[in-house]
């Protein structure tokens, strides 16, 4: 599936490969940007076949670099207030859709790109990536999610400061302080992503969509509310063939086979 500034593929493995593809605007978001992000986001949501997302950039020189600042002059108030509430809802679903995600960083991610990226379950990066929010030095603040999802990855000290400098940092720095995963050559890139979801997607399914719901929810509502779910999560898990699978398999030394019930 291929649309105006999103390339879409779902591989054989069930992992899907969404490519933004605006290179001659270093793959900036824009409304329409953001209209399809919402539709693939819907087919992570409903279709089972789609087991896992790579998000990534077209190009070699950006991931996505910011937001269409032509479109941002022109919003008034209102206007600009409704844009970051629909951008912060659609990555908020992506963030929460129940399948791993992972922004293979291959270059800028800054602004609305890093929000994107920080929405993805992991982040891996090429070496040369830079990653920011210099949305203070344009009169602005980041709008969809990055003054709250920064400092949960990073801790406050160091989000304050790349909030309030805009200064962007390198991949090795992103990687250093727990804002990228892992840092892989640009050619190994979407690989190296495929390899760390081919090993995830082996687990358990439902043991996998839970931990991710458990750990999302945690963040989100705090550590009582947390907690509540992962115990009522680990008691639902004993129900299920896959766990008598692992622990059996556990015990005889062997591989496990998980058939997702």
């Amino acid at each position: 599936m291929s649309s105006s500034y999103i390339q879409f593929e779902v591989g054989e493995d069930g992992i899907a490969l969404a490519v933004l593809n605006r290179p001659d605007k270093l793959n900036a978001l824009n409304s329409a940007v953001v209209g399809e992000l919402e539709g693939i986001v819907s087919r992570l949501e409903s279709d089972p076949g789609v087991r896992a997302l790579i998000l990534t950039g077209a190009g070699q020189k950006a991931f996505a670099a910011g937001a269409d600042i032509g479109e941002l002059a022109a919003l008034a108030p209102l206007e600009a207030r409704a844009y970051a509430a629909r951008g912060q809802a659609v990555l908020c679903r992506l963030e929460n859709c129940g399948r791993i995600s992972i922004a293979a960083i291959n270059g800028y991610a800054l602004g609305g790109g890093l929000e994107l990226a920080m929405a993805c379950t992991l982040r891996f990066a090429s070496p040369n990536a830079r990653l920011g929010l210099p949305e203070v030095g344009l009169g602005l603040i980041p709008g969809y999610g990055g003054t709250q999802r920064l400092p949960r990855l990073v801790g406050r000290a160091r989000a304050m400061e790349l909030l309030l400098s805009g200064d962007p940092v390198d991949a090795a720095e992103a990687c250093r302080i727990g804002l990228v995963n892992q840092v892989v050559p640009q050619d190994e890139l979407i690989p190296s992503c495929r390899r760390w979801l081919s090993g995830a997607l082996a687990k358990a399914p439902r043991a996998v969509e839970l931990a991710l719901q458990a750990a999302g929810l945690g963040l989100q509502a705090g550590l009582e509310e947390g907690l509540r779910f992962e115990a009522a999560a680990f008691g639902l898990l004993a129900a299920t063939r896959d766990r008598a699978e692992g622990l059996q398999a556990f015990l005889e030394k062997r591989k496990a086979s998980f058939t997702g019930t």
